[in-house]
């Protein structure tokens, strides 16, 4: 019977990384430029068995790119890239991570910001405001403005393949590539979290239950191996 309790921890293991990516879905649902993560499962047999037993096991958490939904603020520095496009930013440690988060601010420096990371330029370069008491303006062609003078052009990647999230908002690539693309922004808008609420309310119920099944499974193994060794004990 102890094979079956393997076959219950292997599938309640699963359950549980499901669960932390389906609580962290829900928490982030309002999110700005949140991208949901979606665990994926897959059975394996064990070595050398004769395929009546079967093992789960959530083998890799992928990150779901689709755009989430738009929130109008009014703001001219909030901005969404259009056609799924990303903004680049500058990592302290000099790499380069992506983003859906277009909250724009000027720092102390009139370095341009999002997601607390200097957005990149087309020139592949942070954006310099003057520091004044204008507030500078995009236009939909991500053109950034102080007065009559352009500072920067923002720069739009497209991401294709894998990535993974670095905290937040922020993506990196993995074995994807981030293609520069000329596209638009609009302004007065944020994109929110593509994780709904509701949904990630019923895949959290759903994922609880199925782990509930697997903890039972387990119990009802261990209680049926006891009593296998009791069978042998001359009373």
């Amino acid at each position: 019977m102890s094979d079956g309790i393997y076959v219950g921890m292997s599938a309640a293991v699963a359950r549980s990384k499901q669960l932390e990516s389906v609580a962290d879905n829900l928490a982030n649902a309002r999110s700005v430029g949140f991208k949901a993560s979606r665990p994926a499962f897959e059975s394996f047999l064990p070595e050398g068995g004769d395929g009546g037993k079967v093992y789960a096991g959530a083998v890799a958490t992928g990150v779901d790119l689709r755009p989430g939904s738009i929130e109008p603020t009014g703001r001219p520095l909030d901005l969404v890239p259009d056609d799924g496009a990303f903004f680049g930013v500058t990592l302290p440690s000099g790499a380069v991570a992506y983003t859906r988060d277009g909250r724009l601010s000027v720092d102390a420096d009139g370095v341009l910001r999002t997601a607390g990371h200097p957005v990149l330029s087309r020139s592949g370069e942070p954006i310099l405001v003057p520091v004044d008491d204008v507030t500078p303006v995009v236009d939909a062609n991500g053109a950034v403005r102080v007065g009559e003078l352009e500072v920067g052009r923002l720069a739009l990647f497209r991401l294709e393949g894998a990535v993974e999230r670095h905290g937040g908002s922020l993506l990196t690539p993995t074995e994807s590539a981030a293609i520069p693309v000329s596209g638009h922004v609009r302004t007065g808008e944020l994109e929110l979290g593509n994780a709904g609420p509701l949904e990630a309310a019923v895949q959290l119920i759903a994922a609880q239950r199925s782990f509930d099944q697997s903890m039972q499974a387990i119990q009802t193994y261990r209680k049926l191996d006891e009593r296998l060794g009791e069978l042998g004990k001359v009373r």
